[in-house]
């Protein structure tokens, strides 16, 4: 080997070896997945934070608010003990952008959230949990939640517009959501619902988890469309009905995999779900939670809602 490209290959080395060096600069710690609990107005919001590793230095990740879809983070700062980054505003029509700042104290992340109208909000993060798996499941029997006759399986906010019309659960326009009154850890689910055009709804497993109900008759699959496990798991293709007509879903969640079978053909197949979703009842991802409806997107109607947990 040449004197030059000794030369040239120790320099590389060098350079090579400060590269490597300088991508610790971050606690290694910080990466993963973390369900957040942001303090707002006296009120506790469930969110959702991952973040990951890009390249040498650079720290990217994925973001859930209280509502919306999750969001890519291009870039997560690192200010001396403290992290920083930022999110463009998702529904709001006015205001800045979503700021956050952040350290990792205890093995918890510690922050403050900077909302679109300036004003400041503490929240913490605790690490997601490892959701089991159960192969093989035993199924115990199967509960009625709506068998057309009554509600007694929900809980009733005063002044729901929830209603039973022709032994159809009806949502006539937007307002509360509906929850079960029991909370479920593994199950089976089997739901019929119908829309009209441009409905719009949403089925909470364990309060935490939507599959959208939508109507996207025609449209390619995408993640935020009917089947979805919303603004993270694209189905495998659109299998929507016409507005108007009866369409199902039988669902199966196994830790945090998920089966979705739309209108007799599967679109999910154990899927892992990354996280909560917008709109979630809480973060607490390992505990069992409830069913829950959306009914503050317009009209949508229930019927036939079956749940078979695990035993």
């Amino acid at each position: 080997m040449k004197l030059k490209q000794k030369v040239l290959l120790i320099v590389c080395m060098i350079f090579m070896h400060t590269i490597t060096f300088s991508q610790e600069t971050f606690d290694k710690t910080i990466l993963g997945r973390w369900d957040l609990s942001i303090e707002k107005d006296e009120t506790l919001l469930p969110s959702w934070l991952e973040i990951e590793k890009s390249g040498f230095e650079t720290l990217t990740g994925r973001f859930v608010y209280a509502f919306g879809s999750a969001r890519p983070i291009s870039e997560i700062k690192k200010i001396g003990d403290y992290y920083y980054f930022e999110i463009p505003r998702q529904w709001e029509p006015a205001g800045q952008n979503m700021e956050f700042f952040f350290k990792v104290l205890e093995g918890e992340l510690q922050g403050q959230m900077k909302y679109t109208n300036g004003d400041s909000y503490p929240w913490s993060g605790v690490r997601q949990p490892n959701m089991k798996f159960t192969e093989n499941p035993k199924w115990g029997d199967p509960i009625v939640l709506f068998d057309g006759l009554n509600l007694d399986a929900w809980s009733m906010v005063e002044n729901s517009q929830w209603t039973i019309k022709n032994g159809i659960l009806t949502n006539p326009k937007s307002g509360f959501n509906l929850i079960t009154k029991d909370k479920f850890s593994d199950f089976k689910l089997h739901i019929e619902f119908r829309y009209p055009k441009d409905g719009n709804s949403g089925i909470y497993l364990r309060g935490r988890h939507e599959v959208q109900v939508s109507d996207d008759f025609g449209k390619d699959p995408a993640s935020t469309f009917f089947g979805a496990i919303y603004g993270f798991i694209i189905p495998n293709e659109m299998v929507a009905r016409p507005a108007g007509e009866w369409q199902s879903y039988d669902i199966t969640l196994n830790g945090n995999r998920v089966t979705v079978i739309a209108n007799g053909k599967a679109i999910i197949v154990e899927q892992v779900i990354p996280g909560i979703t917008g709109g979630a009842l809480d973060s607490n991802e390992a505990d069992p939670g409830p069913l829950m409806l959306q009914g503050d997107h317009g009209p949508i109607e229930y019927r036939n809602v079956i749940l078979t947990p695990r035993i």
